[in-house]
């Protein structure tokens, strides 16, 4: 049977002179997903929520976790990518883009079998205007294996989250940050055979720092990526102001992080970003982490055990599931991922912003000092 236009082709969006069904690629790993944060500035709760589709493996998946304490609660869902891509929903999660670039809702209904289960219901308000991240690339042996298009956006949510047991939070502007991520591009995802490349290309160490950071004038955003020897191969560092303030973003020069880890692990737990603006004056962050989520804990990143994203779960597969984050058991696979730390962070004048310092190091990392291939 021959297959016919899809709603998305209706609209002047095309690229390729295919119907918006396809992507230009082939690639098996071809993706198109968001992740937004949201975490009150006490670091009693943090919402994590995202939703990815996965064109030619027909899948759409979509998650919410929330940390209260030591304990992370979970629902996932996966189901067969259908006809409407504007259509953004998924199990119990649905994702409405009320104003493009500037408002979204984010809704988890409750389980009909228990009211007290995770559930939200949030609107996502954009502070300040998106902002390109570097385009991201990597490669297996010769192979192009990850390129990504990707923008940033700090802003703040209103609304409600329920955690399982009955615990209520009102969720308002003024206590809570929220940011988002927009990514698409290709990317691995799982059952694909890496093939000789990468056993012969097995990297010796990784190192990753990605911190959209909201304070009350502006947005900062700090990326690095280094190797083994530290040498860098992504970087970021830019200011950006409110629309209304009409000034141009600024670049925040070469950025180097310097972490204070819990001992005997690779947590940080305070940070200093050393920053310099045009005018070549130091500019100093001061970080100090609230609460965190490993990504390969519920939220379906890898090197997670259980459930990643793109897995084919057969039609209509939700899940809804509880770790506790004091078991090591839970914790170990998390420290091969990379783990979101909400985060307070103060100027040098004084100034308290909130933002999300993801990291990950992996293997060895010269400037950190790690010499082993473990965590």
């Amino acid at each position: 049977m021959p297959q016919r236009p899809v709603p998305l082709d209706e609209y002047p969006v095309h690229q390729v002179p295919l119907s918006m069904r396809h992507v230009a690629t082939s690639d098996r790993n071809a993706y198109d997903r968001c992740i937004f944060h949201v975490f009150d500035h006490a670091g009693r709760a943090l919402l994590i929520a995202g939703l990815g589709v996965y064109p030619n493996t027909g899948v759409i998946d979509a998650y919410v976790t929330l940390r209260v304490g030591d304990v992370l609660h979970a629902v996932r869902a996966s189901d067969a990518l259908g006809e409407d891509r504007m259509r953004l929903c998924v199990g119990p999660l649905r994702f409405e883009v009320q104003q493009p670039l500037r408002s979204i809702r984010l809704v988890c209904e409750p389980d009909p079998a228990c009211a007290d289960s995770l559930s939200c219901d949030l609107v996502w308000h954009g502070d300040f205007p998106t902002v390109w991240e570097p385009h991201h690339t990597g490669r297996t042996g010769d192979r192009l294996t990850l390129e990504g298009r990707r923008f940033v956006q700090a802003g703040g949510a209103t609304g409600r989250i329920t955690a399982p047991g009955g615990t209520h939070y009102t969720v308002t502007g003024g206590e809570w940050t929220a940011t988002r991520d927009r990514s698409w591009g290709v990317r691995p995802i799982p059952g694909e055979q890496p093939g000789r490349a990468a056993e012969e290309h097995r990297p010796e160490g990784f190192h990753w720092i990605w911190c959209p950071i909201r304070f009350p004038d502006c947005f900062v955003m700090v990326i690095v990526q280094e190797d083994a020897d530290g040498y860098r191969t992504l970087n970021e560092a830019i200011r950006v102001h409110p629309e209304r303030a009409e000034r141009p973003d600024e670049q925040l020069g070469w950025p180097y992080v310097d972490i204070d880890y819990a001992p005997g692990t690779r947590t940080p737990r305070t940070a200093v970003l050393h920053l310099m603006d045009g005018a070549r004056k130091s500019v100093e962050l001061r970080a100090t982490v609230l609460t965190s989520s490993p990504l390969a804990v519920g939220a379906g990143y890898p090197p997670a055990p259980d459930w990643q994203h793109g897995t084919w779960r057969g039609r209509g597969w939700t899940e809804r599931i509880t770790y506790d984050l004091a078991d090591p058991a839970v914790t170990g696979p998390a420290r091969f991922g990379v783990t979101d730390h909400a985060t307070r962070f103060v100027r040098d004048d004084g100034v308290t912003g909130h933002g999300i310092l993801e990291h990950g190091s992996f293997g060895r990392h010269d400037p950190s000092g790690f010499t082993s291939a473990t965590p």
